[in-house]
């Protein structure tokens, strides 16, 4: 075993104090600016969720929620929240467009609507309906209401679907104000 002794008088050379420097820059910058970004939805209790799907990898991050008695392949209402990560400066019409010819090659019967948008903000944000009564391998109807936000540094994309070839009013109403209710929320 080696004896250290300190000595006082020792002097870091140089070049290890710039090492130093730029090692503690480097880390305090990664801590400053790899914050997470999320969105949080607080989805009504009375379904009971349950996780019925999460995917993540490099560029996004899937969860699909069902309520807890139903079965994967026989739910009635299912929720999913869809992030894409690194992605900046989405507009809202460039999400209608793409989810409008997403939706159009499952189903010709599929209609998109356009319910509210906020394009002025920050944080741009589209609430938006698509409708479809049947597809071509499947006569079940499927609709579903998107609410879609840009944030800082990803784009979210969230969803509630139920087996109808509509959306009601207060279907609509109801989870129009649990989309808009959410929070973007930033973790270092």
């Amino acid at each position: 075993m080696t004896n250290f002794k300190y000595n006082p008088n020792f002097i870091i050379p140089k070049n290890m104090k710039q090492f130093i420097l730029l090692t503690t820059f480097i880390l305090f910058t990664i801590s400053t600016f790899s914050q997470t970004e999320n969105l949080k939805i607080i989805w009504p209790e009375e379904y009971k969720w349950k996780i019925r799907t999460n995917q993540e990898d490099e560029t996004s991050h899937l969860i699909e929620v069902i309520p807890e008695k139903e079965e994967i392949n026989s739910w009635t209402i299912s929720g999913a929240m869809n992030t894409v990560k690194n992605t900046t400066n989405t507009t809202t019409d460039q999400v209608i467009k793409s989810m409008t010819e997403s939706s159009l090659s499952e189903s010709p019967k599929a209609k998109l609507t356009v319910l509210e948008k906020n394009d002025s903000t920050k944080n741009n944000w589209i609430i938006f309906k698509i409708e479809t009564p049947s597809f071509p391998n499947d006569p079940l109807p499927e609709s579903q209401l998107f609410y879609v936000i840009q944030g800082e540094q990803s784009l979210f994309m969230n969803f509630v679907a139920i087996k109808e070839e509509r959306l009601s009013n207060d279907f609509i109403t109801k989870w129009t104000k649990v989309f808009k209710s959410s929070e973007l929320i930033y973790k270092k």
